[in-house]
């Protein structure tokens, strides 16, 4: 217990926080599906660090909604339910609307060309998974030109979450995916760098709910 009037000195959580970047980034990369196994003694052998900042990091990713733990499994990465992926979709929704409008009224051409910058990188994905980052990548410029502080926070909150449903999505069905999203986003980004607010939302919508009825579809009874 600290005393009354002093601070204790922070723990150091570099090396929890090195392993949370990892494990993040090979669930993102496909090396852990959703519904894998993370256990603790095999990711402390792979990485090469001790089991105590592999349990550090598995808590992070859990508070990301990335993990969730079960008593008789342990550590599993994240299966999104129907209500997940509808609580997703509507708070992304609400969160995407301001940053749009925001954007149409007020981004830089700096800010513009940020967003420009991620759509020519994903003409170049070379797989599905490349291009997942590319779409997050972009949502990030899109939040970002925004200069909306707390609504940039409130993304980073979903941030992963959003990943992991795009992840889902491509999973359950990713025919013409690589095709169809380059061109997809750079009509998001024209309209955004037109200023026409009332397209933008239209289609940032239409973007949205591609992926919403790819998952919601998969679940219909008899599908």
């Amino acid at each position: 217990m600290s005393e009354p009037g002093r601070v204790l000195p922070a723990r150091r959580r570099g090396l929890a926080d090195e392993v949370a970047d990892r494990v993040r980034d090979a669930i993102f990369g496909g090396t852990y599906p959703p519904g894998a196994q993370l256990r603790e003694v095999e990711l402390s052998e792979a990485l090469g660090v001790s089991r105590g900042p592999v349990r550090e990091a598995l808590l992070k990713l859990e508070r990301e909604g990335l993990v969730r733990s079960e008593w008789h499994r342990g550590a599993l990465v994240t299966t999104l339910s129907d209500v997940d992926v509808a609580e997703l979709d509507s708070l992304r929704s609400a969160l995407e609307q301001l940053a749009v409008q925001l954007v149409v009224a007020s981004a830089s051409d700096a800010d513009l060309a940020a967003i420009d910058e991620v759509v020519e990188r994903m003409v170049r994905a070379r797989d599905e998974h490349e291009m997942v980052r590319c779409d997050i990548d972009f949502h990030d410029a899109v939040y970002a030109a925004s200069g909306h502080r707390r609504l940039i926070e409130a993304w980073r909150a979903i941030r992963s979450q959003v990943y992991l449903f795009l992840l889902t999505r491509i999973g359950v069905n990713s025919e013409g995916y690589l095709a169809s999203i380059p061109a997809e986003h750079r009509r998001l980004a024209e309209a955004l760098r037109a200023r026409d607010g009332e397209r933008a939302l239209d289609l940032f919508a239409a973007h949205r709910g591609q992926a919403f009825d790819v998952l919601t579809e998969k679940r219909l009874p008899g599908s």
